[in-house]
């Protein structure tokens, strides 16, 4: 994720053109990802690689995997994978975290089944009553307290031990560069998280981290095989000594 970092190898003529096709026009923390291969891989090759990454995207990291569950339009595309919102509630280790827009309650869920208390909080009514229906049919409704209104209202008056921050990305987001500026909760939101220990923000692969340079950065990977070398999301972590306040 530094810029100007490179990285050699020698690869089959297949390996070479599955790398390039991968990395064409993707960006990791902010810089443009860019393969130079020598020699240039024949028209055939990267036909024919660029095909096999197309068919590859079309198995993907599951969102829910039960039968019933929740999503509108927006959550088929925003949610989180079910497995690695499972992750990212085992990183929590069973901390209060505060959901600042759960949307479908994919990541309050997975915090939820890890064992952590969740107040979950979402500005749409219907995506909330989504969210409440998903945490019954996975058994977790017990452990999150719903909250219908605006998180930017609501996160002020909150203390947790983690606030958990998944701004709307939408579906054109830059996947080269994408600026704080193009995620217009995230600034807001983390201003008013300063009553939290910690802030977790899940973000485009494409985000530029050196907007926060005081965060640490994470890349995860899907879990598919159409998915496991791709990175799904960035998870920045910006620690506080004291919550302020």
């Amino acid at each position: 994720m530094i810029e100007g970092r490179t990285a050699h190898a020698t690869l089959s003529t297949f390996a070479a053109a599955d790398l390039d096709a991968r990395l064409r026009g993707i960006g990791i923390g902010g810089s443009v990802m860019e393969v130079s291969i020598t020699p240039p891989l024949t028209r055939a090759a990267v036909r024919a690689a660029r095909t096999t990454d197309a068919r590859r995207r079309r198995d993907k990291s599951p969102g829910f995997s039960r039968a019933g569950a929740r999503l509108d339009e927006e959550g088929r595309y925003s949610l989180t994978p079910e497995a690695l919102a499972l992750a990212l509630g085992q990183r929590a280790g069973g901390r209060f975290v505060v959901d600042a827009g759960c949307g479908a309650g994919g990541n309050s869920i997975g915090f939820a089944r890890a064992g952590c208390r969740v107040i979950a909080i979402e500005a749409d009514a219907r995506r909330l009553a989504d969210a409440r229906h998903n945490a019954r049919l996975y058994g977790v409704a017990d452990r999150i307290s719903f909250h219908h209104g605006d998180a930017l209202a609501l996160v002020p008056r909150l203390e947790g031990e983690i606030l958990f921050v998944d701004p709307p990305w939408g579906v054109e987001w830059s996947r080269q560069r994408t600026t704080v500026d193009e995620l217009p909760l995230l600034a807001p939101l983390r201003a008013a998280s300063t009553r939290f220990p910690e802030l977790w923000a899940k973000l485009p692969p494409s985000f530029d981290v050196a907007a926060w340079p005081e965060a640490r950065p994470e890349a995860w990977y899907g879990v598919a095989k159409g998915d496991e070398r791709r990175v799904k999301f960035l998870l920045l972590r910006l620690r506080r000594e004291r919550p302020e306040g």
